[in-house]
């Protein structure tokens, strides 16, 4: 693995990173101390949690992954000043009433959310503290379009926003900002008033991007290019549909791995992965991979390391094994042949899990 750094800050990451929404629903806190020991030890020093998780979120299970995490580097002190953690922040509640109270996000919510994060991580600071997802109405999760009608006065600005990271910064509680399932406009004002007011200033920008998912070349790659905003690629098997096991059974049939998210929980179904025309693009893809002598893994994992635009690649996994199969993928890049026929299949499906 390669180490990058993030954006202008001072953060050395892996050019993977071991993501972990899975913990606490699909992994049981055993089995996810046996993936977080495989992937340090294979070298990984980059981990991405966030308070909403586990996935799909439940009020059951918030705050379940990081609990974890918590307790794993309880039981491991000497790691985490080895490591970078990463986690989130919930943006204004989609349903989550168990997050906070209302529907915005005020500077205190961001703070409140910070400590229980803390506390849960058992540690005393949080490498990169990321928003997960804007305040404003913006194309995300499966919505492509920007609807100014569904604006609320109860979010808070962006320089709301960013004086309350600003007090998490001074206090010593993060280092390091980022965002998540953000459009050119929200990183640009980011950084904007952050130079302007001398705030903190965005390191990286988690966004979804992978051979079904483009959208962030559509622009945001030149601002993120021009403003040194680095980009932590999520999703890069497609929630399971660019890994091959869905490319006889379907989302939801009888041979359907019923293990799987996507196959398992209706909430997770009826998103953007669960797409028709998901799954068709997805199999001329792993069909691809196959006649390369590829597995659709190494193709989907490939390309993300082969783009320019990607700092650092998250996966998730449900066992040791899935975790050996990604990292096996480390290192490996695709000819500009290959480039050029993933491009052929883009113009007939175009970015349909956007």
């Amino acid at each position: 693995m390669q180490k990058v750094k993030l954006g202008k800050s001072d953060l050395e990451v892996t050019d993977i990173c071991l993501g972990t929404m899975t913990f606490g629903e699909q992994v049981s806190e055993p089995i996810a101390f046996e993936i977080l020991d495989q992937a340090v030890a294979h070298g990984v020093n980059f981990l991405d949690t966030a308070e909403m998780y586990a996935v799909p979120a439940r009020a059951e299970t918030f705050g379940a992954t990081e609990t974890i995490l918590g307790n794993w580097f309880a039981r491991h002190p000497g790691q985490r000043q080895s490591l970078i953690l990463a986690t989130k922040v919930a943006g204004p509640s989609r349903g989550m009433p168990w997050i906070r109270e209302g529907k915005g996000m005020r500077a205190q919510d961001i703070i409140r959310s910070c400590e229980g994060s803390l506390r849960r991580l058992q540690t005393d600071y949080i490498d990169l503290y990321q928003i997960h997802w804007p305040t404003r109405p913006v194309p995300a999760f499966g919505n492509r379009y920007f609807d100014p009608e569904k604006t609320n006065p109860e979010q808070s600005s962006i320089d709301e926003q960013l004086q309350a990271m600003s007090q998490l910064v001074q206090s010593g509680k993060i280092r390091y900002i980022g965002l998540s399932n953000e459009t050119p406009y929200g990183v640009s004002e980011f950084v904007r008033i952050a130079q302007a007011e001398n705030l903190p200033r965005v390191a990286t920008v988690q966004n979804a991007y992978c051979l079904l998912n483009r959208s962030y070349e559509n622009g945001l790659d030149e601002l993120c290019h021009h403003l040194h905003v680095s980009l932590l690629a999520y999703s890069p098997l497609a929630f399971g549909l660019l890994t091959g096991k869905y490319d006889v059974s379907g989302l939801t049939g009888p041979l359907a791995p019923q293990e799987a998210r996507i196959a398992k929980f209706e909430s997770v179904r009826k998103q953007r992965w669960g797409r028709a025309d998901a799954l068709e693009a997805a199999r001329k893809y792993n069909a691809l991979a196959r006649t390369h002598g590829l597995t659709p893994v190494q193709l989907a994992l490939a390309f993300c390391y082969t783009k320019w635009q990607v700092a650092s690649t998250i996966i998730g996994v449900r066992t040791p094994e899935q975790l050996k199969e990604n990292l096996a993928v480390s290192g490996l890049t695709l000819d500009s042949q290959i480039l050029e026929q993933i491009d052929a299949i883009r113009l007939n499906y175009f970015d349909p899990a956007q």
